[in-house]
């Protein structure tokens, strides 16, 4: 067996810690690697980050119809995710890939600019993303306005209480993560954001006292949105 110094190891571990790392090894290190995946009493707000992205994950995956997994992957390689609800939105308005979108995307300085020559109908997008298109608005406001539609068209938010909701500085996550725990504790959503956002309680907290497991977010998500009885009905 080939016998290694000491300095010959420290010396190749210095020319591996200079070779360039690829772009996605990076952002893969950097997303999605939560310590905190479980509801700790000791620490209620730890696992919070995790239950927000992983139940806007389920959301987009049972809207869309897609593999969570997907999502994941994608933003691993540095897809930001409101790219990514307005990718997967305009590709099923128009039947085009999404990932083909947000190919187009990387070289167009908007989502305005990348849908000039594609013919959808103003309708079918959706009033509130049509607008924000039309008004060439940021991405971060197109992805709003699609999440808005989602959760408006699955009725876990009526359109007023949406609107107080965005008023209050309510974002993407927070708002699926608020109508499920609504619809599984006949709570108004409005109240659980305020409870949190004010120091009350945690994600985690709420999602305890709802009985809602970190595991079955997904199963619990895709059942309110395939459901034909709202949320927002109750």
């Amino acid at each position: 067996m080939r016998h290694v110094t000491r300095n010959g190891f420290n010396l190749g571990f210095a020319v591996l810690l200079m070779i360039p790392v690829p772009a996605f090894a990076i952002s893969a290190i950097t997303c999605h690697c939560f310590t905190d995946r479980t509801y700790d009493a000791a620490h209620p707000a730890a696992a919070d980050p995790y239950f927000l992205v992983t139940t806007q994950n389920s959301f987009f995956a049972a809207a869309f119809g897609v593999d969570k997994k997907t999502i994941v992957i994608n933003k691993q390689k540095g897809v930001s995710a409101d790219d990514l609800w307005v990718a997967y939105w305009l590709a099923a308005k128009s039947g085009t890939d999404p990932e083909s979108l947000l190919q187009r995307r990387k070289t167009r300085v908007s989502w305005r600019q990348t849908t000039t020559q594609m013919a959808i109908p103003v309708k079918s997008m959706g009033a509130r993303f049509a607008d924000a298109l039309k008004s060439n608005a940021s991405d971060e406001r197109l992805a709003e306005a699609v999440v808005d539609e989602l959760l408006l068209r699955f009725r876990f938010y009526g359109g007023p209480e949406l609107s107080a909701l965005r008023r209050a500085g309510a974002g993407n996550q927070e708002l699926i993560l608020a109508g499920l725990i609504a619809a599984e504790t006949h709570q108004p959503a409005p109240q659980l954001y305020r409870t949190v956002t004010r120091g009350g309680v945690s994600w985690g907290t709420l999602l305890t006292r709802a009985r809602i497991d970190s595991t079955k977010i997904q199963a619990e998500i895709a059942t309110l949105v395939m459901s034909p009885t709202a949320p927002g009905s109750k």
